[in-house]
């Protein structure tokens, strides 16, 4: 997955990091200040496998999506055939963005702005204006560039690389814990856009402990206590755990009441608990007993990142009469909030010169597995 060239990271903070955990240390202060490797990562991490949205969000044939911009631009494109494909962003006659950034369309080709080159969906070359009558662009040889794409659970995951691997290999022992909960089945009903001003590995490491519920998340603590649940050993890039709530409560709401309905064929204990998943290396799931809450990250800067928080329940919560998702939405938007000041607050004090880093408390093996994975990453393994 990655290059052999290793982050601009210290070794010896590496080397801290990767002590066995009761030893170890946060990742050195570099990795969250220093833009030369905040573009590694970019190039190394984020240039694998990582997730780019949610098959819903491209609804029937000819929908068309861009994401990121630049060297990281893609187009996602539903074609005849009911397939997403990904392609680079870029027009095969001058570069020119087929779609801005953020942009959707729904159209039975995909048309160029700038001199109105036209694709078909499989990205196919069809049409190049004023090259009638003379030896124009070979439609095979100027088609979209694709990039690698695997439809998991619903998830859109591209490997722009297209050197990563077996995407088995990345979702390796999770199976048996996305499964049950048919994500791919679901509609996300609501969504809510932050920017934060944190380096993107600060989210998932706060997202990975609860060590800071207590003093920070009065209302979550008082539905899911902090110390319940452990964290699970996956064989892959995921990673993650899962944590109880009270014998109360039915989901995590404000009241610990549901709004909506169960989602079907979940055993016991899923009904119990929620489990928390960091899918490597830019989504965080997180899966409640009546719905399923995701978080994309998408990194623009060292010090800055663009979140996407996706609420998506059963249909058969939609068609209860007057539901309303609220119930989850305005719970995890102020615990989101509570998350991002924090955050907000970690990358200010990582700013200081005199930032080192600190040990890791014993309930901080979650972020033990985070830090130790990107610590391989900037080395050049798995």
């Amino acid at each position: 997955m990655f290059k052999q060239t290793p982050a601009p990271v210290p070794a010896d903070g590496l080397a801290a990091a990767l002590a066995p955990f009761g030893q170890s240390r946060m990742l050195p202060r570099e990795a969250y200040v220093d833009p030369k490797v905040f573009d590694w990562e970019k190039q190394n991490i984020f240039g694998g496998w990582h997730c780019v949205g949610h098959a819903g969000d491209l609804d029937g044939v000819g929908a068309q999506k861009a994401v990121g911009s630049g060297s990281d631009g893609i187009l996602l494109v539903r074609g005849e055939d009911g397939r997403v494909r990904a392609f680079a962003n870029v027009c095969r006659h001058r570069g020119h963005e087929l779609l801005a950034c953020g942009a959707s369309a729904k159209r039975r080709g995909i048309i160029c702005p700038y001199h109105s080159w036209s694709y078909k969906l499989n990205g196919e070359l069809r049409n190049a204006p004023a090259f009638d009558g003379i030896s124009g662009p070979d439609p095979v040889e100027f088609g979209l560039t694709e990039l690698a794409l695997v439809d998991w659970h619903g998830y859109l995951f591209v490997d722009p690389s297209g050197s990563d691997g077996d995407f088995a290999l990345h979702i390796a022992g999770l199976e048996e814990v996305v499964g049950p909960y048919r994500t791919e089945d679901l509609r996300v009903v609501a969504r809510h856009s932050y920017e934060l001003d944190t380096n993107w590995k600060v989210i998932v490491e706060n997202y990975q402990e609860c060590y800071h519920c207590s003093t920070i998340h009065p209302e979550l603590s008082k539905i899911s206590p902090p110390t319940s649940g452990e964290n699970i050993d996956l064989p892959g890039d995921w990673m993650g755990g899962w944590m109880g709530m009270i014998d109360e409560a039915e989901t995590m709401s404000l009241s610990g009441r549901s709004g909506g309905v169960a989602i079907k064929g979940l055993s016991e204990h899923e009904l119990r608990t929620v489990m928390y998943l960091v899918g490597f290396p830019n989504l965080l799931v997180s899966l409640h007993p009546d719905y399923v809450m995701t978080h994309l990250m998408t990194p623009l800067a060292v010090d800055r990142t663009h979140v996407e928080c996706a609420w998506a329940f059963p249909r058969e919560a939609l068609d209860k009469p007057g539901f309303d998702p609220s119930y989850a939405v305005d719970f995890w938007d102020l615990t989101n909030r509570q998350d991002w000041a924090a955050c907000e607050s970690v990358q200010r004090g990582l700013s200081s010169p005199h930032a080192q880093p600190g040990p890791l408390a014993p309930d901080e093996d979650g972020v033990y597995q985070f830090v130790t994975r990107v610590a391989r990453a900037y080395m050049g393994s798995r």
